[in-house]
C-alpha cells in the first residue's frame, strides 16, 4: 500500500512507521521536519505546516492516510477535506480522553463523549484534550463519511515515550530502596505498548477497518501491585513497596497521573478499565508487560544520564512522604 502518514516521528508515529515498513509499505512523510529528521532516510518526506498550508501534497495519490498529530478539528477538518479526492481510507489516532466520565468501569464505543461550551476554542488544556479530540473525529467522519477509522488509545507506552509516565515506574525500581506505591493494590491499570499498537493500526489499515475502536491492554485485568512486582522481576532488585492510602495521597496534593504515573483516585478509576473487547476481537494483541519494561528501560539507558524524567515523584518528594507516612501511622 502507498501510506501518507502525517507526523511519523515521534513516539507512536515512529513505531507506526517502523511497522510499516516491515510489512514493505510504501511510505509518505508529511510533517515540518523539526523532530528526528534524520530518522527513516529510505522514506519520502515531504515538509509543511498541515496546520497552514497542504499545498506540498496536491495531485498525489495515496490508498490510506494515518494522522497521529491531530489535535485541533479545524485542522483535521482541513486535511480530510483536502485529502478527500486523494485517498481511500483515513485513519485518526485519537484517545481514550474523549470520555468525559471515569466514575464507572467497562466504558465502550458507544459511551457518550466530552463536549465544549464553545467549540471553536483550540487551547489545548487537560479540560479541552478529550473533547477537542473528539470534535476532531466527527471531522474527519463528516469530511470523508465511511471511510474513517478512529482509534482512541489509552496510556501509550514503551521505548521512545517521551511523557515518562510509565517509564518511571522501572527506572524508580531498578534505583532500589523503598518505594512509594500508590492507594489500592488491587486497583487495576491499563496501558498498551506502542509497538503492538502500531503494528495493529497498520494491520487495521491493510483491512480498510473503519469505525470507533478503543484500543489498550493488557487482555486480561492488571493489578498494580502485579505491575510493580513485573517491574522488580526484570530488574531484579530488592526493594521495599511502602504502600500509601489514597486519602494521605490526595490530602499532600500528589497529583495523579503524572505525579503520580498509573494511578487515578478510586472515583475515576473507571479510566483504567475501559472496554477494549472490540479492538481485541480484531486482532489487536499484546506482549509480555515484561518485555515491555526490559525494552523500556533498554532505552532509557540511552538518554542522558541527567535527563529528569517528565512524570513521577522526584526523590526528595518521595522521601518526604514516606516520612510523614510512617509518621502518620504512629498517631
Amino acid at each position: 500500500m502507498k501510506l501518507l502518514i502525517l507526523g511519523g516521528t515521534i513516539f507512536l508515529g515512529r513505531h507506526i512507521v517502523e511497522a510499516a515498513l516491515a510489512r514493505d509499505h510504501e511510505i509518505t512523510l508529511f510533517n515540518r521536519g523539526q523532530h528526528n529528521a534524520d530518522l527513516f532516510p529510505q522514506v519520502e518526506k515531504i515538509h509543511g505546516d498541515r496546520t497552514s498550508d497542504l499545498s506540498p501534497l496536491a495531485g498525489r495519490r495515496w490508498d490510506a492516510v494515518i494522522d497521529t498529530c491531530g489535535y485541533v478539528p479545524r485542522h483535521v477538518r482541513a486535511s480530510t477535506e483536502f485529502l478527500a479526492g486523494q485517498v481511500d481510507h483515513y485513519t485518526f489516532i485519537s484517545s481514550i480522553s474523549v470520555y468525559p466520565d471515569f466514575t464507572q468501569p467497562n466504558i465502550d464505543e458507544d459511551a457518550p463523549v466530552g463536549t465544549l461550551a464553545d467549540p471553536t476554542v483550540e487551547e489545548i488544556t487537560g479540560e479541552t484534550y478529550g473533547p477537542l479530540k473528539a470534535l476532531c473525529e466527527q471531522a474527519a467522519e463528516e469530511a470523508m463519511p465511511g471511510q474513517v477509522l478512529n482509534i482512541r488509545p489509552g496510556l501509550i507506552v514503551g521505548p521512545f515515550d517521551p511523557s515518562d509516565r510509565f517509564t518511571y515506574w522501572p527506572q524508580r525500581v531498578k534505583r532500589a530502596g523503598e518505594i512509594l506505591a500508590p492507594g489500592d493494590p488491587q486497583q487495576f491499570v491499563q496501558f498498551v505498548d506502542a509497538r503492538d499498537l502500531a503494528s495493529w493500526i497498520v494491520a487495521m489499515v491493510e483491512k480498510r477497518k473503519t469505525g470507533i475502536y478503543n484500543a489498550t491492554g493488557p487482555a486480561q485485568p492488571l493489578a498494580m501491585q502485579d505491575f510493580l512486582a513485573a517491574c522488580q522481576h526484570v530488574t531484579q532488585d530488592n526493594v521495599m513497596f511502602t504502600w500509601v492510602a489514597e486519602e494521605f495521597l490526595l490530602a499532600q496534593e500528589v497529583g495523579p497521573f503524572v505525579e503520580m504515573p498509573l494511578w487515578v483516585p478510586a472515583s475515576e478509576a473507571g479510566l483504567d478499565q475501559v472496554n477494549c473487547a472490540k479492538a481485541i476481537g480484531d486482532g489487536l494483541t499484546f506482549r509480555a508487560i515484561e518485555e515491555t519494561i526490559d525494552d523500556t528501560l533498554a532505552w532509557q539507558t540511552t538518554r542522558p544520564a541527567d535527563v529528569a524524567l517528565r512524570a513521577g515523584l522526584a526523590p526528595e518528594r518521595e522521601s518526604a512522604l514516606l516520612a510523614a507516612w510512617h509518621q502518620s501511622l504512629q498517631k
